[in-house]
């Protein structure tokens, strides 16, 4: 199982959560707090490959103008991978990805962990 996340820190405002969601257009994840904005989506090994790193670009690029406005910048974004194996963890990037990924400022964290 794969856990596709899109973190966006709120610096802890509702209001700036709210705002995120409204012009994202996506429901985040229920959170207890509002510190950090999550867009999550949970895709099984059966299923077709999810382009997170694109689809998650094609939802924040037209979008940075607005996210300045709320003091929220490229460093404030992580793309974050949650991969839950069996037997190996691997996978890999194809160059046009890494280099929009790259341009864009955003950072992309990977996390494997065995499933028990």
């Amino acid at each position: 199982m794969k856990f596709h996340n899109l973190c966006i820190d709120t610096k802890g405002s509702f209001e700036v959560y709210q705002k995120i969601t409204n012009f994202l257009d996506v429901n985040p994840k229920k959170e207890e707090d509002f510190q950090i904005w999550t867009y999550q989506v949970v895709t099984y090994e059966e299923e077709e490959y999810f382009d997170y790193i694109n689809a998650f670009l094609d939802l924040l690029e037209p979008n940075f103008e607005k996210l300045k406005d709320l003091n929220i910048y490229q460093e404030d974004i992580t793309i974050w991978l949650f991969y839950e194996y069996e037997k190996q963890c691997s996978m890999s990037f194809n160059p046009q990805e890494t280099k929009r990924l790259g341009e864009s400022g955003i950072s992309l964290n990977i996390d494997c962990i065995k499933r028990n």
